[in-house]
This record gives structure tokens, sequence and C-alpha cells, in this order.
């Protein structure tokens, strides 16, 4: 398909909302087609989803809801009682069944493509950046490396912003841990152990589907990761290439039911991630912890993060043990249960999304930085069925296990 021209956006207010315990910020610039003006005061908004392949996601079919200056044009689903629903909840204005018609003729500026299953996310969210829109997607980003290669270039080139919903990377106790650690709290960062939920889709499934989060905190905290090595398992033997197959959503194929990975980062942090069904009772919650020079920290993983600190205990004096502690100052202590909802961690998903379109920069859980998260998953794949150690960034940008 043909790429369209693009140029500036007149500067104009174009959204102004708060940032979710951190006050006011003003979106007012980004880029449409070249030779279109949005209507007063409106900037167009779309949803893409498919009932029954996928659905919307963690609520992203609402992402523009109450965000006055956006109005949602638009949803597209092939379902018509899926789309039907979708239309209800998101409040758009019409409704398609095919999501190419629904570009072509509403040309919205920005556009969510919703769907967990990952198998048309690069179709989607193609097509909307090839009509001139931003783009913010449900995780994982991509099937492969090279689909996500393909979607950075063209938006790099016109100069569209991806937005990928990893949204722990902006919880404010993710956040407050990242400048409590970059303060000296922890000493020197040594080692980040990571494990999934480990229930019935332990092993290669439980790493897709919630170790591209795990992975992109790593991220967060230790950097780019340099090489990975894996030991994966099926039914107790070491696996091969015919041990691939479709998990329960598609989301492409996955091999294992019990992973070791190993990572190594720069500055000397080792990282490591665990799904074995046989260590859930003792794993307990799914997250990670991150052991420094002088402290450690256990992150427990969900929409909104929850952080303890290990106080060593005192076994020469006084018999204690070793007890974990919420993390002092973390700003989330005093939200109520009906606040740690999934409406606030796409809110500020969504407003970092909108600033980076204002400031030409880079979104904060950006495609370039969920591509990466996806890399560290490709890596263990392919390191599993090679029995070798894979330098990362890889040169295979296709998926390593057989389609």
């Amino acid at each position: 398909m043909k790429h369209e021209a693009f140029s500036p956006w007149s500067r104009r207010k174009f959204l102004k909302t708060s940032v979710c315990l951190a006050g006011a910020a003003a979106v007012e610039s980004g880029s449409l087609p070249a030779g279109e003006s949005p209507s007063p005061g409106k900037f167009k908004a779309a949803v893409i989803g498919h009932t029954g392949k996928g659905n919307y996601g963690h609520e992203l079919d609402v992402i523009f809801n109450g965000r006055s200056p956006i109005e949602v044009v638009a949803v597209a689903d092939p379902d018509a009682a899926g789309r039907a629903k979708a239309m209800e909840r998101c409040k758009a204005l019409r409704e398609y069944a095919d999501y190419r018609q629904m570009l072509e003729k509403e040309k919205p500026h920005l556009v969510c493509v919703a769907p967990r299953w990952t198998d048309q996310h690069h179709a989607m969210a193609l097509a909307a950046l090839q009509g001139g829109a931003h783009v913010c997607l449900e995780k994982p980003f991509t099937q492969t490396l090279a689909e996500a290669d393909d979607l950075l270039a063209v938006a790099d080139k016109s100069g569209l912003k991806i937005a990928v919903a990893h949204q722990m990377r902006l919880a404010p106790s993710i956040q407050f841990l990242k400048k409590s650690i970059n303060d000296g709290a922890l000493g020197q960062l040594l080692e980040i152990r990571a494990h999934g939920k480990q229930d019935s889709r332990a092993g290669g499934e439980d790493m897709l589907v919630l170790g591209t989060h795990l992975f992109d905190l790593m991220r967060l905290f230790a950097g780019d990761a340099l090489w990975c090595t894996a030991r994966i398992l099926q039914a107790g033997r070491e696996v091969t290439p015919k041990d691939a197959r479709r998990p329960t959503e598609n989301i492409g194929p996955v091999i294992g039911d019990e992973i070791e990975a190993h990572f190594a980062f720069s500055n000397g942090v080792n990282g490591s991630f665990t799904s074995r069904g046989s260590y859930r009772q003792t794993a307990g919650h799914w997250g990670m912890q991150l052991i420094g020079t002088k402290g450690t920290v256990r992150i427990l993983a969900d929409v909104y993060p929850n952080v303890f600190a290990l106080k060593p205990g005192d076994w020469d004096t006084a018999g204690k043990a070793d007890e974990w502690r919420r993390l002092e100052g973390d700003p989330t202590l005093a939200l109520s249960a009906s606040e740690r909802h999934f409406t606030y961690a796409n809110k500020r998903l969504v407003d970092d999304w909108l600033e980076s379109i204002r400031a030409h920069r880079e979104p904060a859980c950006s495609g370039r930085v969920a591509m990466k998260s996806l890399e560290m998953i490709m890596a263990v794949f392919q390191a599993g069925v090679t029995r070798e150690r894979v330098t990362i960034p890889m040169t295979q940008r296709q998926h390593p296990l057989p389609l």
C-alpha cells in the first residue's frame, strides 16, 4: 500500500487531561495526513476489535471515553453482536465490519488496536499507520520481530507514535521504585529473578502472555539484555522443534511446559525467568525480586504492582526472621481497591502516548521497548530449542519456532 504524505498539525490545544497522581498535562500537537484538518475542538479516534478472536483486551475499547476533545467516530468488529456491544461501550458514532473500510472512510487521527490475540496485530496496526494514525496496541506487540520491525519503520518514517499496553511500567509504585534504585536504595543492582503465574499455561504460553510484562520491567531496571541461555522441558524431557504448539489463544507458537531462562545485562547484572507448574505454590504471586548490594525488593505483579522491601532478621541476637514490608514512600499505599483498576492504568498509558505525540518523543510504553521485550521471549525460545547461547539483538527476526 502506498504511504501518504504528512504535514504537521497547526499548533492548537489538542487535549487537556490530568495524569493520575501527577497533576495536569496538556497535549497540543501531532501530525495529520496532508490536506486534512480536524473539526474545531475535535480529534477523531477509532477502535479495532474482533469479538471471539481476541476481543478488546483489558478495557482498551474505552481508552478514549471521557476525553472531550477526542471523538470516537467508529468501531470495527466483524462480529455483529460484539460490534454492537463495543459500539455502546466506547460510544462510537458509527460501526463497521471491516476495519480497513473504517480507516479509509473515517481517517482517524488515533487508533486503538485492542485484540488480545496477536495474529492480526501487524495487519491492523499497519493499516492504521498507513492511514496516518497514531496507534495504541494491546500486548504482546506482534507475533514476530520482523512484524515489529516493519511497524516501527513505518511509524518512524511517518513521524507517528506507537504505544503498547505495558501498563505496569508507568505504575506509580514502579516509577517510585525506579527512582529509589537510581538514588542508591539497593546499592549496586546485582540480579533480577522473575517468574510467571505458572498456572495451566506454565511454560511457553505463560512466558509469552505475562513474561512480556516482566521482561519489560527487567529492561526498565537493568537496560538491554546482552545474551540468553535457556532450558525448556516438555513432560520432563528436553524439547525439540517438533514440540512447538498453538496455545489457547492465537498469539503465535509456544513450546514447553517448564522454562528456566537466564539473561546477562550490562554492568554485571544477571537475570532469570522461571515458569514451571510445580513451582507455583512455592513461588507465590507472579512477579520478580531485585537483589542489590544493599537490599532486596519484591514486586508482586498486577495492574497496580505491590512492592515490598526485605528487612533481614537478626538471628545472632534476637532470633528474628526475615520480614517483607511494603516499600516506604510508595505513593499507591493509600489507594482504595476501586482505584486499583485498569481504568486508571490505561489512563496513564494514554496520557503518556498523547503527550509523546505533542512533544515529538517516544512514549514510555513505546513499540520499540515492546519489541525488545518480545525479543527476550524469542531469544528464550531459540536458546531452548538450539541449546545454545543467543546474542541480543537477535539476527533471527522470524519466529524461531515452526509456525
